[in-house]
């Protein structure tokens, strides 16, 4: 069972060329399978329908969520498709069951407002400032990821014709337009702050902290955190709840779902339709505040 473990991971990394994490989280999820099935006697070859389930069911015993037992069938998935593939068993006992459904959360995202308040946060009288400036307007104009911001390297920016070249997960690279506004602060960062902030020294990361080096993702959140402080935001803030403004600002204005998926870096149009819901919610509040004969009213 090790050999087809091994040999399972080898091709998610060879041939999938999935993110290391999501490789990690995979092979974790089947080892739990494959050692269930040694305790019970059983061959993976053999394994069966009832089987799965039953694991499911013990995966939820043990109180999995259903979004954890979905991405664990997802990766029995992947191994028994693998494994029936290379001929190593004669089918697949994932086929024809259901993924458990799981409640999504509407992503919490900032309003205008508290968009306008972060970004005038940092003193841009300091090489510090410009630079939190310019990254907290890079974060909100392109929705990155704060994995994908804080590996930008100078290169991967084009000023000129405005845009970003970010390498996302499963190492996808994908180019993301720059607004007016992110291109103006990134170019006085990078004529005035960088070089202060480097002080000769050499990298190639597009944001450096006083000490020369590349920010870290904690580093980042430690800076946003500060600032929304600063600006009198109560919510708890993330990179990640940027990248939900981002794309829940772009979607109340009519973009492109296709298009804020791309720019998201998102595999699969599912993941970004939570926007849309999020948008009829908005909606759903507007109608019921304004409508005559809404339930809001009536209540009235």
């Amino acid at each position: 069972m090790d050999a087809l473990l091994d040999a399972f991971v080898t091709f998610l990394r060879a041939e999938r060329n999935l993110a290391p994490k999501t490789v990690d989280a995979y092979a974790m999820d089947v080892r739990d399978w494959l050692d269930e099935l040694k305790r019970r006697g059983l061959a993976v070859e053999s394994a069966t329908r009832d089987d799965v389930l039953e694991h499911l069911a013990w995966l939820a015993r043990k109180g999995l969520s259903a979004r954890s037992r979905a991405r664990h069938l997802a990766a029995l998935r992947g191994f028994h498709r693998f494994l029936e593939d290379e001929k190593l068993a004669p089918g697949n006992p994932t086929d024809d069951l259901d993924t458990p459904k799981h409640t999504r959360k509407l992503p919490v995202f900032l309003t205008l407002d508290e968009v306008e308040a972060l970004l005038a946060s940092p003193e841009l009288s300091t090489p510090s400032g410009l630079r939190d400036r310019a990254m907290i307007e890079v974060l909100y104009a392109t929705g990155l990821r704060v994995s994908e911001l804080v590996k930008l390297g100078v290169n991967d920016v084009n000023l000129t014709d405005g845009f970003v070249l970010v390498m996302g997960k499963g190492r996808k690279e994908r180019v993301v337009p720059l607004g007016k506004h992110a291109i103006g602060h990134l170019q006085a960062y990078l004529t005035s702050s960088r070089p202060a902030l480097l002080k000769g020294r050499q990298t190639s990361a597009l944001f450096v902290t006083p000490r020369g080096k590349g920010f870290s993702r904690m580093g980042f959140w430690k800076l946003l955190r500060r600032h929304a402080r600063r600006a009198g935001i109560t919510k708890a803030l993330s990179p990640h709840k940027l990248r939900h403004s981002f794309a829940t600002h772009l979607v109340e204005r009519g973009a492109d779902l296709r298009a804020v998926q791309a720019m998201l870096g998102h595999a699969d149009l599912a993941t970004t339709q939570i926007y849309t819901h999020v948008d009829s919610q908005r909606l759903r509040g507007t109608y019921d505040r304004h409508h005559p004969r809404s339930r809001a009213k009536r209540a009235g």
